[in-house]
């Protein structure tokens, strides 16, 4: 016998079961929907873990002011070892070299024996020259004599004309002229003489060229001539001198760093060959222009090298002293904010914040050298942003810049 289940009412009516099921997913739905669409409650005031926004005109800025110092740094810059007097020695006349005492690496005083030239042709020169010299001479007292016995006989002939009918006029006039003539042929023999004892003087000392001596103390660096070489003064050199004893160090020094140089003050530098060795020099020597293509200015060092321990074409290291002609202004480096159309920093004044342009120069320690419309003493952001945008109204608290 089967029973039968009656449906149970429902507001005077029946309701099947599996509508109670859709009723329940149905309000569980509105349920959540309801959830997500309500606000969270508000924070209490007095709760610590509450941020409230500050409104941007009430924000606090950390500031700090700009300082003015003296800065000095030290920058590495290569430079060039070089002789202080560097010549290549020719031979003033042509010739076969005859000898050459020196070589390589030879330390030599001035005033030493080089090379010594035999040249054939200059010393027949020399002899017909002295030989002219003599005839001239030879010439020169044959006039003179004459011009004494010329002059003799006028004065003969001029007292004896002073007795009448003695001797007569005509006869005194061609004395007194033949002693003329024989002034001038004197003359011209002083000067022949003269003249050939020039060009004897001439050939002795181009005679003296033969002899090839060192200029100044120094060490002979190449030797490329050998005995019997023919040389001269289209030839190759005979030897190169260098003098080490002193010595240039040579370097070009950028636009930025030349203003504070002076000639005089001692610069530091080192060279590979001993590496952690300080070596000093004397400043004394600046271009007073700058090279266009790289605006640096060529600057050279003297170096005493008493002991020969540096050499010419060493490459050293100079420890160049950048200073500015002036102070400078320095400021954070966090304060010097950059964007794609200008780098400037965020001056305070008056409670309001202003932009300014600026240029960065050299980095000293935590702050940065800066160019623009700046004065010392002005309150800059320390950190400066875009987001602070100029106009805006700030609270600056003041920090101490390092």
């Amino acid at each position: 016998m089967s029973t039968r289940v009656r449906p149970r009412a429902y507001y005077g009516g029946t309701f099947p079961a599996h509508g109670l099921r859709i009723l329940f997913t149905c309000v569980c739905y509105a349920s959540l929907t309801l959830g997500c669409d309500s606000r969270a409650p508000a924070t209490p005031a007095n709760d610590p873990t509450s941020q409230v926004a500050v409104p941007e005109q009430d924000r606090a800025v950390p500031v700090t002011a700009v300082v003015s110092r003296a800065i000095e740094r030290t920058l590495p810059l290569p430079g060039d070892i070089l002789a202080f007097q560097d010549v290549t020695i020719h031979a003033r006349v042509q010739g076969f070299l005859q000898a050459i005492p020196v070589d390589r690496g030879a330390v030599v005083k001035r005033g030493a024996l080089l090379a010594r030239i035999d040249a054939p042709e200059l010393k027949a020169q020399l002899s017909e020259a002295e030989a002219k010299v003599q005839t001239a001479e030879a010439q020169l007292a044959e006039t003179r004599a004459s011009l004494t016995s010329e002059r003799s006989t006028f004065e003969r002939l001029k007292r004896a004309a002073a007795t009448p009918g003695v001797v007569a006029g005509n006869d005194v006039d061609v004395a007194q002229q033949k002693v003329e003539a024989a002034a001038a042929r004197l003359d011209a023999a002083a000067k022949n003489v003269e003249s050939v004892r020039q060009a004897a003087r001439s050939v002795r000392d181009i005679e003296a060229y033969l002899l090839v001596t060192a200029p100044f103390d120094g060490v002979v660096t190449e030797r490329t001539a050998h005995e019997g070489s023919l040389v001269g003064p289209s030839s190759e050199p005979i030897v190169r001198m260098q003098q080490v004893s002193r010595l240039r160090v040579v370097a070009a020094i950028p636009e930025a760093y030349v203003a504070g140089a002076s000639t005089g003050q001692p610069i530091e530098f080192g060279v590979t060959a001993f590496p952690g060795e300080v070596f000093k020099g004397t400043l004394a020597r600046l271009a007073r222009a700058l090279d266009v293509k790289t605006r640096t200015m060529a600057v050279e060092l003297d170096v005493r090298n008493a002991d020969g321990r540096l050499a010419p074409g060493m490459f050293a290291e100079i420890r160049w002293p950048a200073r500015r002609a002036g102070p400078s202004l320095l400021v954070p480096r966090t304060a010097v904010a950059t964007t794609t159309e200008r780098t400037f920093v965020v001056r305070v004044r008056d409670g309001v914040a202003e932009w300014v342009d600026v240029r960065r120069g050299a980095a000293v320690n935590d702050l940065t050298e800066v160019f623009g419309d700046l004065h010392a003493g002005d309150q800059v952001a320390v950190r400066a942003t875009d987001e602070l945008r100029a106009g805006t109204r700030v609270q600056p608290t003041q920090t101490t810049a390092k």
